[in-house]
């Protein structure tokens, strides 16, 4: 059988036509999937890059997004004040420049620090004049009392060893402290002079805890009964001796001396008077014979 190509068009493409058809079968009408198909992928890259071409410059008008601002140097009084009623430690720490001493250490230890910050209710309970009575470097051990030279959450303190070491401490072992847990998660912290529990962390995030406390830990050292003064130690100073006997006979041998000599003195004035008296008795007698 002759054929030949038989094209309808470029993207229906071409078909082979014969020229003899079998008995009782039609002709085959030409298909137009293919065309649709073609029609529609062409469309749609038609539409994706028109798409493209419209936001583009959008894309490239939006600003990259800024990278997160770092986190500025963590803040012991700055965070007293966001929890509130802190006022009279917070003035504490200033008076005495620790605040200044601490902020400085928590941005530069590996340890971190704990904090038991006293409540305004807690100053409050002092005796009237209890600050005042303290001098400058009391009152700085006073609040270096209340700092822990590392970072301690209440699960640390369930397995920390007492007594604990203070800022005040320093290498002499004194101005320590007690903190006592609980079963259900609790803590009290003694200085042996009060004891109070420890609230719920006011902050809790290394490299620093703050603990709100009811009273103002005490120290010991500073607030304890005081020993009875030292009685004043024996004069070395030998007291003056009382004269001899042999000297009193000594110092008054003169008075007697002189006194002795009087008395012989008038003796003799006697003795010579008598002599006399009798001298002229006897004359006296011899005349009358």
């Amino acid at each position: 059988m002759d054929s030949e190509w038989h094209c309808v068009d470029m993207l229906a493409g071409c078909r082979r036509k014969t020229s003899m058809q079998p008995s009782g079968l039609l002709p085959l009408p030409l298909t137009t999937t293919s065309y649709t198909m073609a029609s529609s992928s062409v469309s749609a890259v038609l539409s994706l890059a028109t798409l493209l071409l419209l936001t583009a410059p959008l894309v490239r008008s939006q600003p990259a997004a800024a990278p997160p601002a770092p986190a500025g140097p963590l803040n012991l009084t700055a965070v007293l004040v966001k929890g509130g009623n802190f006022n009279s430690f917070i003035r504490l720490l200033q008076q005495t420049r620790v605040d200044e001493q601490l902020n400085s250490q928590l941005n530069n230890s590996f340890n971190g620090l704990t904090v038991f910050a006293p409540t305004d209710n807690a100053f409050g309970g002092l005796k009237a004049g209890t600050l005042n009575s303290l001098s400058q470097q009391e009152q700085v051990e006073l609040v270096l009392y209340h700092v822990l030279p590392r970072y301690y959450s209440l699960t640390i303190f369930q397995t920390a060893s007492n007594p604990l070491p203070t800022q005040a401490s320093g290498k002499t072992g004194v101005f320590k402290l007690n903190v006592t847990t609980t079963t259900n998660n609790q803590a009290n912290v003694s200085t042996g002079v009060v004891e109070t529990p420890i609230n719920t962390p006011l902050y809790s995030e290394f490299p620093l805890a703050v603990y709100p406390v009811e009273k103002v830990l005490l120290p010991y050292e500073i607030f304890g009964p005081q020993p009875p003064a030292a009685a004043p130690a024996p004069s070395t100073k030998k007291p003056n001796s009382p004269p001899s006997s042999s000297a009193g006979e000594g110092a008054n041998s003169p008075s007697e001396g002189s006194t002795g000599s009087g008395a012989n003195l008038k003796g003799r004035e006697v003795g010579w008077s008598f002599i006399a008296a009798v001298g002229l008795l006897g004359i006296a007698a011899g005349n009358l014979l």
